[in-house]
């Protein structure tokens, strides 16, 4: 989540979009802004095709981590895996920067992924078990991933603790986060990594990232931008955590089809799978700090009327997560 300053400025009039967009071939008038959150993403057309434009402002992301990001997305392309392209610049770019005086923005497009959004509710029991398959797939795929240059590997859970770390030291009074994160880097460097356990994965791998192709019984992939060096096993518990709002029982059966899925690529360690409810927590104190850094801006000059309900719904998400850091570990 970026700082909502950040947010403001990057919306604002859509004038920097309006200004990156020119970098590819577009049809005139057909910008639209689709959603911001660690970033922003605008989709538009090009010869009746649809295409999104996604930019980062230089505090949130640096080219290099954009570049890695690419850098994997096109190894999925080049083994088969049904993922989005980035697509060439008119200069022949990947990457395109936009300096204001605000800062460096840094914009990819991509095309539009086949397929259709589901609902959690209308997920069927084979497509559970296609989800998992996927995802497998991908952590198959991610062990014999080499990054071209040392320097646009992506991050690690390790870079993750110490972003942690970061926005804690500015925020003293969250003692219960402080805890939590003591707690999370002492049991994470207990566990094994493994070339079967451990590896990149994509860290958002949830309804919202993925799309169902009819046509051949596949899931579409999107925004590798949070992607890092994890355990795989952390991947199943962000793609399903929207489980919760499902019966009890039914949830255990789609969970399974899930892992059926999954094993029928991947094995899984078991000792790990126990550990799911402490992964689950490390993702928590992840997005919490991830919070705080958005709302660390108090007074922004022309704030737009949706910034109060916005910055009301990180606040209650805020405090229900400083609530599960209180809970036995």
């Amino acid at each position: 989540m970026m700082r909502l300053r950040t947010m403001v400025l990057g919306l604002a009039l859509d004038s920097v979009a309006q200004d990156l967009i020119q970098f590819w071939e577009h049809s005139e008038n057909t910008l639209q802004v689709w959603r911001a959150s660690s970033n922003f993403v605008y989709k538009f057309k090009h010869n009746d095709a649809m295409y999104f434009l996604r930019f980062t402002h230089e505090q949130e992301r640096s080219i290099q981590q954009i570049t890695a990001e690419l850098d994997f997305m096109q190894y999925l392309h080049l083994h088969h895996y049904p993922t989005v392209m980035p697509i060439l610049s008119k200069n022949g770019n990947l990457v395109e920067a936009l300096h204001t005086s605000h800062g460096t923005y840094y914009a990819v497009v991509f095309n539009q992924a086949k397929g259709v959004s589901l609902d959690i509710q209308k997920v069927s029991e084979m497509q559970f078990e296609k989800w998992g398959k996927s995802l497998a797939t991908l952590h198959h795929l991610s062990k014999t991933f080499k990054p071209l240059h040392l320097d646009t590997m992506r991050k690690s859970w390790k870079d993750a603790l110490q972003s942690i770390e970061s926005v804690l030291r500015d925020h003293p009074q969250e003692t219960e986060a402080i805890d939590e994160l003591k707690r999370i880097k002492k049991w994470l460097h207990t566990l094994p990594t493994t070339e079967e356990n451990y590896g990149l994965i994509h860290y958002d791998f949830e309804l919202d990232n993925i799309f169902w192709n009819e046509r051949t019984a596949q899931f579409n992939v999107i925004d590798f931008d949070d992607s890092m060096y994890h355990w795989y096993v952390m991947d199943i518990i962000l793609a399903l955590r929207d489980l919760k709002e499902l019966e009890k029982e039914k949830a255990e059966i789609y969970f399974q089809a899930f892992l059926r899925g999954y094993h029928s690529i991947m094995t899984l360690d078991e000792s790990l799978i126990d550990q799911m409810p402490r992964f689950e927590r490390v993702s928590n104190l992840y997005r919490f700090s991830r919070i705080l850094h958005s709302l660390q801006d108090r007074n922004i000059s022309n704030e737009p009327s949706w910034m109060d309900n916005l910055r009301s719904h990180l606040s209650r998400v805020r405090d229900e997560l400083r609530v599960g850091f209180q809970q036995p570990w």
